[in-house]
């Protein structure tokens, strides 16, 4: 059964303005993705204003860029966005409409100045109330795919970053994945260097050949060597057959050697023998193997340093860094941090089977800040644990981060230990989250809370909960 066009819009009108008048809004704006292109139409309420529709066009066209939502202070933005628009004097919440992880269209809400700025609690709210408009807008207007309306699709992009460094390494990336030179790649742990090795090799002419891995430090050096190299039948105990390496398992692909600053003495000689003469030979035979292999290798470790100390081959060194590429620390790219929490965000949130799920305005600012000496990795596990903890709610807040990412939790523990301070700060959390719970009608969520209307009133004034709190009462 399909609906017609004219009830769609009709829905989509009386919508924005209930969404409008319950977070105390005077202007609202429904910007609405044709066809999945950047190019949108609009719908505002109550009524056209030039000033709003122009300042709110690129808050709005981030907010779907950037699949998240953006809040705007009067006088400036929140660190949820690094820009203030333009044109509007007051204050802006944006939130995107997602299909999936297609954004087909974008909520854009104003106060004027004078007026206190959007809130964490506004957003909850305004996240509750478009729950229909999403399905309502991809179904209404045909996305004929789920194809990134912002660019060509060329399947998921690995790497993720807009910091100049990063643009610096996509173009080292360009420059040496179609050489067979030996690639060298320099990072502290959890920079993502083996996601640099594979773009290296998916992007090059070895891209139909094999990616084989290798952790240097994660195997003893016994062990390691049968691995990589093979061995005949009866060379060791323990050798009851012929076993191909990993290097021949690589042949016409590109062979990867993570942390080689681990790599012992011994091995690092036969290594360089290979790099030298492309061959091979098993544990316990006498022939040699030609291989055609590219070889990518990666470490922290201050290679120079570990020449120093006689742990590390200088001949070998040099072999291995013909082509250099320097991964920065995380601290040190920031324009990349919040394309990847957001990935993340994104990525781990459909793997959990889970809505799309936002970061509040304070949890974000508090995830900005923090250094992450544990790089990309540190921050997958702590969105990974985030998402988690959030259960079924759809706003990270900073309740959900680690104490070292928000030492005020550990301050506020102590809070608790006040019963009156305790019991206020549980009152607030619960009506918010009854508010969202069951939906704009006030009369409603007292009756399901257990509450009169003029219990739940007095706690919504009590806790400043809305600049209207008698609105919605039917």
């Amino acid at each position: 059964m399909s609906i017609s066009r004219e009830r769609v819009e009709s829905f989509l009108a009386r919508s924005l303005g209930l969404i409008g008048e319950e977070v105390s809004s005077c202007r609202a704006l429904l910007a609405v993705l044709n066809g999945g292109q950047a190019p949108f139409d609009t719908r505002v309420w109550p009524a056209r204003d030039p000033s709003f529709e122009s300042g709110s066009a690129d808050l709005v066209r981030r907010a779907l860029e950037e699949k998240r939502p953006l809040l705007a202070a009067a006088s400036s933005l929140s660190p949820a966005g690094p820009a203030r628009p333009d044109g509007w004097p007051g204050s802006l919440l944006c939130l995107p409409l997602l299909s999936g992880d297609l954004p087909v269209g974008a909520v854009c809400l104003g106060r004027e100045p004078g007026r206190a700025p959007y809130s964490s609690a506004d957003l909850e709210t305004v996240l509750f109330l478009t729950q229909s408009l999403a399905a309502a807008l991809r179904d209404a207007f045909a996305h004929p795919s789920a194809e990134d309306p912002f660019g060509p699709v060329r399947g998921p992009d690995p790497l993720i970053g807009a910091s100049r460094a990063f643009a610096l390494i996509r173009s080292l990336i360009d420059r040496v994945k179609e050489a067979d030179a030996p690639v060298f790649i320099y990072g502290e742990s959890g920079t993502g260097k083996e996601l640099i090795a594979r773009a290296i090799h998916d992007r090059g002419r070895r891209r139909e050949g094999p990616f084989v891995a290798v952790n240097c430090g994660a195997i003893p050096d016994q062990l390691l060597e049968s691995e990589l190299f093979g061995h005949a039948r009866g060379s060791f105990t323990g050798a009851l057959r012929d076993k191909a390496g990993l290097l021949e398992e690589a042949d016409g692909g590109t062979f990867f050697l993570d942390e080689i600053g681990d790599l012992s003495l011994p091995l690092q000689a036969k290594l360089l023998r290979l790099l030298q003469e492309k061959e091979i030979r098993r544990i316990g035979e006498t022939r040699t193997r030609r291989i055609n292999v590219r070889f990518v290798s990666a470490t922290n470790k201050e290679l120079e340093k570990e020449i120093e100390r006689g742990r590390f081959r200088l001949d070998l060194y040099y072999r291995l860094r013909i082509l250099t590429i320097e991964v920065p620390p995380l601290r040190e790219r920031r324009a990349d941090l919040l394309l990847l929490i957001n990935h993340f965000v994104d990525r781990y949130g459909r793997e959990m089977g889970r809505e799309k799920t936002y970061i509040s305005p304070g949890a974000m600012e508090l995830l900005i800040d923090y250094p992450w000496p544990g790089n990309i990795r540190e921050l997958q596990n702590e969105l990974q644990r985030c998402l988690v903890l959030a259960g079924g709610d759809r706003l990270i807040r900073e309740e959900h981060l680690s104490a070292r990412i928000n030492p005020r939790r550990l301050a506020d523990a102590t809070v608790s230990y006040n019963y009156f301070e305790a019991r206020a700060e549980f009152e607030k959390r619960f009506i918010h989250q009854a508010l969202v719970r069951f939906g704009p009608n006030k009369t409603r969520t007292a009756r399901e809370v257990g509450l009169t209307r003029q219990g739940l009133f007095k706690l919504l004034k009590k806790y400043k909960i809305g600049e209207e709190p008698g609105a919605g009462e039917e």
